[in-house]
């Protein structure tokens, strides 16, 4: 060897040394490569851990990966995990990119949106709830997922892709190279123990969480909530709890049961999840102060508990107990972690042995796809010889940074479920601000670049100021206004022009420098939608001179830096750019009051209040 090439070599990091060593080695041997040794082995072949299998090879057809998993397949089909509704990203993620658009057309549900029905009094009537949800489908589809069935797609994908699947599987232990060679994991298949190498780790394992436990990697979060949640083998219709003609007309085409139906109250909420199985999930989340685990934590105990705060969801399902086909309980469920890749190490985690927020708007697969695209990013750089050391660290702490800002729509907002009045523009702002930002960077495939597009980054960081005050707005204006919205219908899709707008702009076709102008545009219409939601409610309260306390909160609105700058940009923007008002529903005026606000009467007003924005 020349002394310039030792040189260049001794220049290279131990990681880059030991690459070109493992190439130089399989040419010596004549191209062959040794079998136990892989570009990268998973821990855990979940909905985690086999869609980043596939996803690797997707990227890089040739790379070898193997997927260790405890649990045999193909799995049942009644196989009972959390996470089997999506969204938009996840949808995206299945069906455009993993290329499983097939199965979940055919196999799967396609899901009426997110719907929502507000309590109302003792909610004997469904009818008299203030409901949530689109009256049509939205034209980027979602889908609700029997896991089992989506669990045996991905593993026959994966083998048919040329992944080295291992059903069966238990991790013994993972023993880390310190000198950029491969790593050690220890495996028992079929009572057998052996070693495969890889080149990184990636630990799927869910909440076995193993390197997380090794490494004391998992943060606390200060978000309390408990679930429990089964399975009754009959296709419950909450479509049949009413009679009400009225009701009935409010939606245009599909089926409420066809939803991620919610039935919504003080501190909780019960989801209703048709599967294609026949099944229905019916599962109970609930923050801890506000009602005790103990209360729903055996089977016997939830059905109580349905009968005393959701009696027509309680008697559906008591006609048909005998068909209840299991129960899962899950105790303070919401957690984080401090570090989730390292590319010195070679090591990520993604999925829940990760970090798991909370189940409402059903981000858990929305979380996966982000982290896996990161993921694979990392690991097909290292392939190339390129040292991701730092490029780990800058993923790394722009997940953490997007779970935080997904972490704040739940923290200390569980309360508010009870108000419907507040609730209704929460959810239409969180889904705003989903598709506007979370959506938009993933369908346009961004993520692995933010931090290399000045203007996309410093977005990024208004949009998270804008996001963490609005989410604290709406427990400050609940707290000064807890009356009760009569029953009426919210239309969160197709009257409101600015979830039009935004919906559809996730999959649009945006070339070159367009996408930094789009992200822009996207940051200036969610500042104006807060500042029309603040002044809003400031004109609503702002008469209320008998309350001091209301007074109080109004002053301190209108002295909030962040709150004048939202203001303004609304009065901006709102000419060239008007967006619906029938989003916010302010409070009815008393006798003598006079307010600026009004009080839209649902779907008909926002019809009339909707007026078209598009992107220039």
């Amino acid at each position: 060897m020349t002394q310039p090439a030792r040189h260049r070599i001794s220049d290279l990091s131990a990681e880059k040394r030991a690459l070109l060593a493992q190439k130089i080695q399989t040419r010596v041997a004549g191209g062959t490569i040794r079998p136990d040794h892989y570009d990268a082995v998973i821990l855990g072949g979940g909905a985690a851990g086999l869609t980043l299998a596939l996803h690797l090879r997707r990227e890089r057809p040739g790379i070898r990966v193997l997927v260790a998993e405890r649990q045999r397949h193909p799995v049942p089909e009644a196989t009972h995990k959390v996470g089997e509704s999506t969204v938009e990203i996840a949808a995206h993620y299945l069906r455009d990119i993993l290329g499983l658009g097939e199965h979940l057309q055919t196999q799967q549900i396609r899901k009426f949106g997110l719907r929502m029905f507000f309590s109302s009094e003792d909610n004997a009537d469904i009818a008299e709830r203030v409901e949530l949800g689109s009256s049509v489908f939205p034209p980027l589809a979602t889908y609700q997922l029997d896991r089992g069935r989506l669990e045996n797609e991905l593993g026959a994908a994966c083998s048919r892709e040329g992944v080295q699947f291992l059903p069966g599987s238990k991790v013994v232990d993972v023993l880390f190279s310190t000198d950029g060679s491969h790593h050690e994991v220890q495996l028992l298949t079929d009572s057998e123990e052996h070693s495969v190498r890889a080149r990184w780790v990636i630990d799927a394992t869910g909440r076995g969480r193993l390197l997380p436990r090794r490494f004391g990697l998992r943060k606390d979060v200060g978000h309390k909530a408990n679930a429990a949640w089964f399975r009754v083998g009959h296709p419950i219709d909450l479509g049949t709890w009413s009679d009400d003609r009225t009701w009935h007309a409010r939606i245009r085409e599909g089926r409420r049961e066809l939803s991620t139906n919610h039935l919504m109250g003080p501190g909780y909420w019960v989801w209703l999840i048709r599967l294609a199985s026949g099944s229905i999930s019916i599962g109970i989340v609930a923050e801890g102060g506000a009602h005790r685990f103990e209360d729903f934590n055996t089977l016997e105990r939830a059905l109580g508990w349905l009968a005393e705060h959701e009696p027509q969801c309680a008697r559906a399902v008591e006609e048909h107990r005998e068909k209840i086909q299991d129960f899962r309980v899950m105790k303070d469920y919401s957690y984080s972690c401090d570090q989730v890749y390292d590319g010195s190490a070679r090591w990520c985690l993604t999925g829940e042995s990760g970090i798991f927020l909370d189940p409402l708007y059903s981000p858990g697969l929305d979380l996966i796809a982000i982290s896996n695209a990161l993921v694979a990013d990392l690991v097909t750089r290292s392939l190339d010889g390129e040292d991701v050391s730092a490029l780990a660290s800058v993923h790394d702490a722009l997940f953490r940074r997007v779970t935080d800002m997904w972490l704040a729509v739940y923290e200390n907002q569980y309360a508010l479920m009870g108000n419907a009045r507040v609730m209704s523009s929460k959810v239409i702002w969180d889904t705003a601000f989903y598709w506007a930002v979370f959506g938009l960077l993933f369908f346009q495939d961004k993520f692995r670049t933010v931090a290399g597009s000045p203007s996309v980054a410093a977005d990024l960081e208004r949009l998270t100021d804008i996001s963490n005050r609005v989410q604290a707005f709406f427990r400050e204006w609940a707290a000064i206004d807890d009356s009760p919205l009569e029953a009426r219908f919210v239309d969160l899709y197709s009257p409101l022009n600015f979830m039009v707008k935004l919906h559809a702009g996730m999959a649009d076709d945006l070339p070159g420098n367009r996408f930094p102008e789009r992200f822009s545009d996207n940051a200036r219409l969610l500042a104006q939608l807060a500042g029309q939601l603040v002044t809003a409610v400031i004109d609503a309260h702002g008469d209320r001179y008998d309350d001091d306390r209301v007074i109080a909160q109004v002053q301190a609105w209108q002295r909030d830096p962040l709150i004048a700058d939202l203001i303004a940009a609304h009065r901006r923007e709102r000419q060239n750019t008007p967006t619906s008002e029938g989003w916010i529903a302010l409070r009815p005026s008393r006798p003598g009051e006079s307010t600026a606000g009004h009080e839209p009467n649902g779907a008909d007003s926002m019809e009339q209040q909707s007026s078209e924005v598009s992107y220039a």
